[in-house]
């Protein structure tokens, strides 16, 4: 992999990354926001860390989940599948913030709660970055804020860091409303790392890539993670290889609908993914 280059006048280390992320997936932009700059407020604006106490604003942020599953689906959601698809609807979005750079520019950021705010219905991102972690060769080494990391196992290490610092204090705030224990919990956040860069290695072209950097970074062995990402590949009916996973966690999904699991759900059997996963035409 070329070592990652630093444009001139260029101070921020993720800046690259966050910007090919919306080239990508063009609903979620992500907005650094710079020293002494406040936090954006307004309607729809949340900081994690406002999540995380599980208080008001977790009532307001999951107040959305209840209106979109009743609204699409006819029905009200038991309060602890309602809190579950919150926790993926920010989990997901806010992995990315540590896992895009580290898979383009081997760059880890640290984002503490403190430092985070989402607008989901605009599908916006606004972080502060204060430090983060990169390798001996790498340019941005020589930016405030950077902490070298001698190789590839050990910036894989700063990136599981950096996610459970971020989880653990969410974990905690959901995980009031959630009939999980710790491990299923930790079970998401796993789910979470896999599912969003799995999904943009696809976007960028890179998925083999992407599976493979996912099982040196979560091998198994690693708490509090759960599991490793499960990927396997399943053989189409024309000898096609289709990739899949089993999830480590639930998304309960199929409390809302039991014949309509998600494709990566181990209740969905493999002829089902592979007839919803191979394209139509």
């Amino acid at each position: 992999m070329t070592p990652p280059v630093l444009l001139p006048g260029l101070t921020s280390p993720v800046g690259a990354a966050y910007a090919r992320l919306t080239e990508v997936f063009p609903t979620l932009r992500v907005r650094e926001l710079a020293p002494g700059e406040e936090e954006p407020t307004g309607p729809g604006w949340v900081r994690a860390d406002e999540l995380a106490l599980g208080t008001d604003a977790l009532d307001a942020f999951l107040a959305w989940d209840d209106e979109q599953v009743i609204r699409d689906y006819g029905q009200r959601a038991r309060p602890d599948v309602i809190a579950s698809f919150g926790l993926h609807r920010y989990g997901w979005p806010a992995c990315l913030l540590m896992t895009v750079p580290w898979f383009l520019s081997r760059r880890v950021p640290r984002v503490p709660v403190q430092n985070v705010s989402f607008q989901r219905t605009l599908g916006q991102l606004a972080v502060r970055i204060t430090e983060f972690a990169c390798l001996p060769d790498d340019p941005a080494a020589q930016l405030p804020g950077a902490r070298i990391v001698p190789d590839e196992e050990a910036l894989r290490g700063e990136v599981r860091d950096a996610v459970a610092e971020h989880f653990a204090p969410l974990l905690d705030g959901f995980g009031t409303r959630m009939r999980r224990g710790k491990r299923a919990l930790w079970g998401m956040a796993t789910d979470e790392i896999v599912e969003g860069i799995w999904y943009i290695g696809n976007l960028l072209g890179e998925e083999e890539r992407a599976m493979a950097e996912l099982a040196a970074l979560l091998p198994g062995t690693v708490k509090p993670y759960v599991g490793t990402p499960g990927f396997r590949t399943l053989t189409g009916p024309r000898g096609e290889c289709v990739p899949t996973r089993d999830r480590a966690s639930c998304c309960l999904f199929y409390t809302l609908r039991p014949d309509d699991t998600c494709v990566t759900c181990p209740r969905t059997p493999d002829a089902t993914r592979i007839t919803r996963l191979l394209p139509t035409s």
